[in-house]
C-alpha cells in the first residue's frame, strides 16, 4: 500500500483532511481538492511535511470541468491515481413541506451529482490503468430514515445505491468500490448547513460532541476498507445496530423503535 496515489474531494477539512493526513503518514501521495481555496492553501504544507509529493487543487464538485482539471493534473504529475475519495458534502434539515425545491436542487447537486461527477471523471482513468479504488462518502442517513431530514437522507441513500451499483458495474475492470456511512461525529458539516428547524445548529453540535468517534477514527475505518477491499465502512456501533434492526425486523417494529428513539432525543433537548 506504500506510495499509493489518492485524491480526496472536500479534502481541506473534516473527514477529508483526516484521511489525507493518515494517507500521507502511510507514505501515500495525496491530492486534496476543495472549493475553499484559502483553507486548502493553509493546510497543504502540513501534508507536504509528511509526504513531499502532496498538493492542493481548488475545485468545486458542482463543476465537472474542475474535476476534469484535477484528473489532468494527476495524469501529468503522477501518471494516474490509485484511490478516489468522493467526500465533499453538505447538510440540509427540515420537514419535506418546509424544504424548498431550491434547497433540494442545492443538496442534490453537491451530495449526489458531486459524487456522480467524480465517478464519471475518474472511472475512465482507473479503467485505463487496470484497476483502483473508489470510496464514496455517504452517511448512516443513507441507510436509515430519521424524520425531518428527507433531502439529506435521499441524497445519501442515492450515493449508497450508486456505490452498490458500481460495485457490480466495475467489478470486471478490477475497480473496487466502497461506500462509507458514518453517523454523527465532530466535523464541519454544520458549516453552511441549511435548516428551517429552530435550534438545529445547537442540536447538531450536541450530537457531534456526544460521538465516541472522531474524524481520525472514521478515516482509519476507511483506510481499512481500502486495504481489505470491503464494500461498506460502518464505523459507529450504534449506527450498525440501527441498520441491522431496519434490515431484519418487520417494518412496523422498526418504526416503533425509531419513533421512541426520536421522542427520547427530543425530550433530552427540551
Amino acid at each position: 500500500m506504500h506510495n499509493k496515489r489518492i485524491v480526496i474531494t472536500g479534502g481541506a477539512s473534516g473527514l477529508g483532511f483526516a484521511l489525507a493526513q493518515l494517507a500521507a503518514k502511510a507514505g501515500w501521495r495525496v491530492c486534496i481538492v476543495d472549493r475553499d481555496e484559502e483553507r486548502g492553501e493553509a493546510v497543504i504544507s502540513s501534508l507536504q511535511r509528511l509526504q513531499a509529493d502532496s498538493f492542493f487543487m481548488p475545485g468545486d464538485v458542482t463543476r465537472i470541468k474542475d474535476l476534469e482539471q484535477v484528473a489532468e493534473a494527476l495524469t501529468e504529475r503522477w501518471q494516474g491515481v490509485d484511490v478516489v475519495v468522493n467526500n465533499a458534502g453538505v447538510a440540509q434539515v427540515g420537514k419535506l413541506t418546509d424544504t424548498s425545491i431550491s434547497d433540494w436542487q442545492w443538496i442534490i447537486d453537491i451530495n449526489l451529482l458531486g459524487v456522480v461527477r467524480g465517478c464519471k471523471v475518474f472511472v475512465p482513468m482507473l479503467q485505463q490503468q487496470g484497476g483502483g479504488h473508489i470510496i464514496n462518502v455517504a452517511s448512516m442517513a443513507g441507510l436509515l430514515d430519521v424524520p425531518n431530514m428527507s433531502a439529506y437522507n435521499a441524497t445519501k441513500a442515492a450515493v449508497v445505491s450508486l456505490s452498490e451499483t458500481l460495485q457490480n458495474e466495475l467489478a470486471g475492470d478490477n475497480i473496487h468500490v466502497a461506500v462509507a456511512c458514518p453517523s454523527f461525529f465532530k466535523t464541519n458539516l454544520g458549516k453552511g448547513m441549511r435548516s428551517n428547524i429552530e435550534g438545529m445548529e445547537a442540536k447538531l453540535d450536541k450530537l457531534m460532541a456526544s460521538s465516541k468517534l472522531n474524524a481520525t477514527d472514521i478515516a482509519k475505518s476507511i483506510m481499512r476498507t481500502i486495504e481489505r477491499q470491503q464494500s461498506y465502512t460502518l464505523p459507529h456501533r450504534q449506527g450498525r445496530f440501527a441498520w441491522y434492526l431496519k434490515r431484519f425486523l418487520p417494518r412496523s417494529w422498526y418504526r416503533r423503535i425509531l419513533h421512541k428513539s426520536v421522542k427520547k432525543h427530543d425530550r433530552s433537548d427540551s
